[in-house]
């Protein structure tokens, strides 16, 4: 990638033995009114160091052993696959239960939960997939290119077998030529550089692209035109996402997070800025945002997790603070029910807790890849458990620059009740 998310960061790996008591729980730190420099974490520095190349079953417990109440998390590698594409860079999950990976290569890879099986690719001309969404069956994938390739899910009843229909390609081809022709700007089509995230919002009939070139566009999906761009920030843009509310953040370089809103009654200016959101002078590199939208949680390179509130009353968000424990860039986020996934530079990935008192807590470090992890998604319950809706079980999917896609299942249970055998019954 032209990015410089993905390919000036070096593989590393380690070959000791892991040692349990170096991996302790890490909770929030606010930044407020503690500066970066005084805030260290000896402890996961010397985890990392003492991390295996693959990750067994792992077992946590945060608190005393002797307490009854005291919340246990295991975790291990379910699956890991190598499809020799080159570098992974892009994962979305579908609602029906499919995952998508983009790399390098000219494959899109379609696989089905829980089996974690491959059943299906999509081809195209051009290489490196930088992004990939899906919303109401629909599948759109940006490519190095700067288009963006669109599928639509299909179900032959007759077969029984699912199937990808190419249905368009953003910007067409043919208005992309009449353009030219007719003596417009074509970067007006086109972003001048790299794609590095997109987003779908359905409900509008929109889809979103930011690019290194410093702006976003819009794209309306019934014509694919597009109907705006956006100069977002003055740095490169690395992370853009759309809450159900139809509010759109963006991410860049300038160490900034920007919220904007549609105003439908405006045609010289369809969205406009209504805050921006300071990252402490560290570039921010991933968003995601918690299911009803009350928390945005930024990826920084400094290796910080930075979070938002929103408030109850005026709506607004507000600098809550920050998570600390990677040792490199955070390179992507994910977000479902109480868990936070986060992916890094350091080739780990952390699952955190967000607990009712607002603070934090690290369930577990996922060591295993030899390459930065670029992508990451997580689900809950569903594909090992019968309950969908289970939060004691997190389902997390990573992709690194190794080429290597991973699946881990993280499970968490608070009320455990820890059995001490006496001495008579180990005798017996």
């Amino acid at each position: 990638m032209e990015s410089p998310n993905s390919t000036d960061f070096a593989f590393t790996s380690s070959t000791t033995v892991h040692n349990n008591k170096n991996t302790n729980m890490t909770r929030s730190h606010s930044t407020k009114e503690t500066p970066f420099s005084k805030l260290s974490c000896p402890t996961f520095s010397r985890s990392l160091q003492n991390s295996p190349i693959s990750s067994p079953h792992h077992h946590y417990f945060p608190t005393k052993l002797s307490d009854s109440e005291s919340p246990q998390t295991t975790y291990h590698c379910a699956s890991s696959v190598l499809r020799n594409d080159g570098q992974i860079t892009s994962i979305a999950l579908s609602s029906s239960g499919l995952l998508y990976t983009g790399s390098d290569s000219k494959v899109v890879r379609v696989w089905k939960l829980p089996e974690f099986t491959e059943c299906g690719q999509l081809k195209t001309k051009a290489s490196k997939v930088v992004a990939i969404e899906v919303s109401n069956d629909t599948v759109y994938a940006a490519y190095g290119d700067g288009k963006i390739r669109v599928w639509t899910i299909i179900w032959d009843n007759s077969t029984n077998v699912l199937k990808h229909v190419r249905s368009a390609t953003i910007p067409k081809t043919l208005g992309y030529v009449r353009s030219y022709i007719a003596g417009k700007d074509k970067t007006q089509m086109k972003h001048k550089r790299l794609i590095t995230s997109m987003a779908v919002n359905s409900a509008e009939d929109i889809v979103y692209t930011a690019s290194l070139d410093k702006t976003v566009k819009v794209w309306r999906i019934s014509d694919l035109k597009c109907i705006e761009t956006i100069k977002a920030h003055a740095e490169p843009i690395n992370a853009i996402i759309v809450s159900d509310d139809g509010v759109l953040y963006t991410a860049s370089d300038d160490a900034t997070v920007r919220v904007w809103r549609r105003n439908f009654c405006s045609h010289d200016q369809p969205h406009s800025l209504t805050v921006t959101l300071h990252a402490k002078y560290s570039p921010v590199k991933a968003l995601t945002l918690t299911n009803d939208g009350g928390v945005l949680y930024g990826g920084c390179t400094d290796g910080y997790i930075h979070y938002w509130l929103k408030g109850w009353f005026a709506g607004q968000l507000q600098y809550s603070g920050s998570i600390q424990g990677h040792t490199h860039a955070v390179l992507c986020l994910a977000s479902v029910g109480k868990y936070v996934v986060s992916g890094s530079a350091d080739s780990t990935s952390r699952v955190w807790s967000r607990e009712e008192d607002g603070q934090h807590v690290c369930l577990a470090v996922l060591v295993g890849h030899r390459g930065p992890i670029r992508c990451v998604t997580a689900f809950l319950g569903g594909c090992f458990v019968d309950d969908d809706d289970n939060e004691d079980c997190c389902i997390v999917c990573t992709g690194s620059l190794d080429g290597v896609l991973k699946l881990w299942r993280v499970t968490h249970t608070k009320n455990f009740n820890l059995f001490v055998p006496t001495l008579e019954q180990v005798c017996s």
